[in-house]
């Protein structure tokens, strides 16, 4: 039992003793922040005093410059009077010689010698009335001094607020305010402390769906820095079209800066219209490459390896490849009830249908049937018979095509598709023509559709490599 309680003990003791060091180790710390605090204190004391020193030489300055710009006014103001003053009495002189010698002659009794000398006083009286009517004074007594008034209460209220300068407070990215085109991104912002606020520097990078803000933000090297930013907004230019992009806004001032919540912000899609050089020869495009028609009588092109041919497959493609990004445009296809719209690689045989071959991806109609087309495999699929504006979504860096009848915001069908190479919009029509909406933010809609619909529509994929049970029921369209 002694050797169990001493143990006991002895287990109880060099705990207490390294509790103790431990105590110690803490106390030091403590002991050390004091010290410091006594430091700073100090510092922030003294650097009080000689802050509040300059300030008073500022003032005493000041009313030094401005004593002496009352006195001068003074003295120019005085000489003025004085030059007055004497004039007036050199006419005040004058004229009373004058009147005495004018009173004189009024009590002369002779005619003759009175009519002798009076023209003469009377020509002089006249001309001393006259000259003395320009001897206003040039100083107003009341305005002596009206362009001295000594205003300073907006001086008085920022020496009122003399405080520590602090760390501005974090900023706020305007979401509703920011515009974008498919190549810039306007940023607005907000700050709680805009007078306090002596630049802003603007953060930004491609978002890649990494949802750890604070790591992605740590990661510098993918970051890109516009320092020195004096307004409350800013434009940044040369951005890939149809990319998403996360943005950050710090408010900086001497004391430190602080950053704002990060915003995702995203290009518009790449715009784009028809290419002349790759229509069919039967089709006829508008002057400003928006729109094409089927027109039998159309005059004849030159051929061309990329201008679509042979017999029905009347065609033309974009002007751009793409090759990253999210992008959405519109067709508007108006009575025409025979088309096909998709997208396809630069290798893509041009003188068959979009759709028939591995190289291109097609939404089309013929008549009253709706089907998705990709190597030569069709499926039917639903879609309003007064389908009039067609939203195409290419989303190149997450692999996927979809449709959507943009008038009722509906989706119709996406492919999931590994793309390998650049991709090209593709429009094919038999009848009427159709019009292309290029450049357009994705719509809400469509930026919304469900995962579970997206998975839903990998099952269908697998459904197009199978032959369509609807195939021989569209041999009018072949």
């Amino acid at each position: 039992a002694t050797f169990q309680y001493h143990q006991t003990l002895e287990n109880n003791l060099t705990n207490l003793v390294k509790r103790n060091s431990e105590l110690e180790n803490q106390m030091a710390k403590l002991i050390q922040i004091c010290q410091q605090v006594e430091v700073n204190t100090a510092m922030h004391e003294a650097k009080l005093v000689e802050e509040c020193d300059e300030l008073v030489e500022i003032i005493r300055q000041r009313k030094q410059v401005i004593a002496v710009k009352i006195k001068e006014s003074k003295v120019m103001k005085l000489r003025k009077l004085a030059q007055q003053i004497a004039n007036c009495r050199q006419c005040l002189e004058r004229s009373s010689a004058l009147i005495t010698q004018a009173e004189q002659s009024l009590k002369e009794n002779d005619h003759a010698r009175f009519l002798q000398t009076a023209r003469n006083v009377a020509e002089r009286v006249a001309m001393a009335t006259a000259s003395s009517q320009v001897l206003i004074p040039d100083v107003n007594l009341n305005e002596a001094f009206d362009n001295f008034a000594l205003d300073f209460s907006r001086e008085k209220k920022i020496l009122e607020g003399l405080d520590y300068l602090t760390a501005p407070n974090p900023p706020s990215i305007r979401d509703e305010l920011c515009t974008a085109s498919h190549d810039t991104i306007t940023v607005h912002w907000t700050s709680e402390d805009e007078f306090s606020v002596t630049s802003y520097e603007l953060q930004y990078t491609i978002y890649t769906g990494q949802t750890n803000f604070i790591s992605l933000y740590n990661s510098a090297d993918s970051w890109m820095i516009v320092p020195n930013i004096k307004q409350n907004h800013y434009t940044v230019h040369g951005l890939q079209s149809g990319t998403r992009y996360i943005f950050f806004v710090k408010a900086i001032n001497q004391a430190g800066s602080r950053n704002s919540e990060p915003a995702r912000l995203k290009t518009n899609s790449q715009p784009f219209k028809l290419d002349p050089k790759t229509a069919h020869k039967k089709l006829r495009l508008s002057n400003d490459c928006l729109t094409m028609e089927k027109d039998e009588s159309s005059l004849k092109k030159s051929h061309t390896p990329e201008r679509f041919s042979g017999t029905g497959s009347y065609g033309a493609a974009g002007n751009v490849f793409i090759d990253s990004g999210c992008h959405y445009w519109e067709v508007l296809l108006g009575a025409s009830t025979w088309y096909a719209i998709g997208v396809a690689y630069k290798s893509a045989p041009k003188n068959e249908w979009s759709g028939k071959n591995s190289s291109s991806w097609v939404f089309s109609r013929c008549n009253n049937n709706f089907m998705v087309r990709h190597d030569g495999k069709e499926m039917l699929v639903e879609a309003s018979l007064q389908l009039r504006r067609l939203g195409v979504l290419l989303d190149y860096d997450n692999n996927s095509l979809s449709f959507h009848d943009a008038m009722n915001s509906q989706h119709i069908h996406t492919f999931e598709i590994s793309f390998l190479l650049p991709v090209v919009p593709t429009f094919m029509i038999w009848n009427k023509s159709v019009m292309i909406l290029s450049g357009l933010p994705v719509p809400d809609f469509v930026d919304g559709v469900a995962t579970d619909l997206q998975e839903q529509q990998q099952q269908q994929m697998g459904l197009c490599r199978q032959e369509s049970p609807y195939l021989t029921g569209m041999k009018t369209c072949h």
